[in-house]
């Protein structure tokens, strides 16, 4: 175990041994690099990040996180009154066991060769390590899209261990609405002549077809409205006649952030976690009753247009829970931005996160 601590923020990875994924499969010295802050004896706040995301979701003052608006010191997860943690995700590529890591007794990465995940998965590898760290209750657990599914998850398998979820903008299972595009987006990557089956060499990714399939991802986190409201089908200086011009600024800002992220994903680990979100399905399968067992607290929010995970499916989650005997709230956002809200509308949604996260604990005390 390597920590290096930078600004009250500790980063590193944590080795679990082996794990047997929900497939049967066995993946031999696991590890899970994270980051965490904050009193080391205070309630234990996991973060769960997205598809996307890393495990830097706090960050330091030189290089923000994700969700520096939301975690730090006096913000609405205080790191001054809880231990905050945060892993990057199983099948990752910010330093966790995944595609781009070696295999166990061989000089090759995993490649193609990685097995399939599910985010049942990625729990028992998250609860594994912190298991390692001697951590016997997490205060709440909170996260966003493919960070809610694994929320969801936690209660579901492991509903004695924590006394709050707050499962952000996702829905019990994927909808077939947001699965269709996730098999666009693999078809992209899959069709691009450097893929080569998924054992491409790192220097040369499937650029082309990971930019069209963050365009994908552009274009699905955010409402239409949002999009016409800020480019107002502005024309960029200088462009010509042909087909392959650039004639508008919406455009012109697909194509860069297909580039960007192209420069900082590995496109083997998006295909599997893009496939563990297409499996999510907190029903499926269950000897026992998922959430229904949960003792604790659950705070769902939901964010206006919203495409991918509509936010009147998880009031409907919410009101169904509570029927059953859980104490389950909704807090609906209203938001132009759609998916994307929890990762921009901090201060629309932060303090009431804040609020429950506080009064859940005075309930405990």
């Amino acid at each position: 175990m390597g920590t290096e601590t930078v600004d009250g923020v500790e980063v590193g990875t944590v080795t679990i041994g082996s794990l047997k994924l929900e497939n049967g499969s066995i993946l031999k010295n696991v590890q899970l690099a994270y980051e965490r802050s904050g009193p080391i004896d205070a309630p234990i706040i996991l973060c769960c990040h997205a598809l996307t995301g890393n495990q830097h979701a706090m960050g330091t003052e030189e290089e923000p996180g994700w969700w520096r608006g939301v975690i730090g010191p006096g913000k609405y997860v205080d790191t001054t009154r809880y231990q905050y943690i945060c892993f990057n995700v199983l099948g990752g590529c910010d330093g966790s066991t995944g595609p781009t890591t070696t295999m166990p007794n061989s000089e090759k990465r995993y490649g193609s060769q990685f097995p399939f995940i599910t985010v049942r998965d990625i729990v028992h590898a998250q609860y594994l390590a912190l298991q390692k760290w001697n951590v016997i209750k997490l205060h709440a657990v909170i996260g966003g899209s493919l960070g809610g599914m694994q929320v969801l998850e936690w209660g579901c398998l492991y509903p004695d261990f924590v006394n709050v979820l707050c499962p952000i903008a996702v829905t019990p299972a994927l909808s077939d609405y947001a699965i269709a595009y996730n098999l666009v987006a693999r078809q992209a990557i899959q069709s691009d002549p450097n893929f080569n089956e998924g054992n491409y060499d790192l220097s040369a990714n499937p650029r082309k077809g990971m930019e069209i399939a963050r365009m994908i991802g552009m274009i699905t986190y955010r409402s239409s409205n949002l999009f016409n409201e800020r480019f107002h089908r502005e024309e960029k200086e200088g462009w010509g006649l042909s087909h392959n011009d650039t004639t508008y600024q919406v455009e012109s800002y697909l194509k860069y952030q297909g580039e960007k992220f192209v420069d900082r994903f590995d496109a083997n680990s998006y295909l599997y976690l893009l496939k563990a979100m297409d499996l999510h399905d907190i029903s499926r399968e269950r000897a026992r009753p998922g959430l229904y067992q949960f003792q604790g607290e659950i705070h769902a929010f939901g964010f206006e247009g919203d495409l991918l995970y509509p936010p009147e499916e998880i009031r409907q989650m919410t009101e169904h829970l509570t029927e059953k005997g859980v104490r389950a709230t909704y807090h609906g956002v209203s938001s132009k931005f759609g998916h994307d809200g929890f990762l921009v509308q901090f201060d629309d949604f932060g303090p009431i996160l804040q609020k429950q996260l506080e009064e859940s604990r005075e309930k405990i005390v």
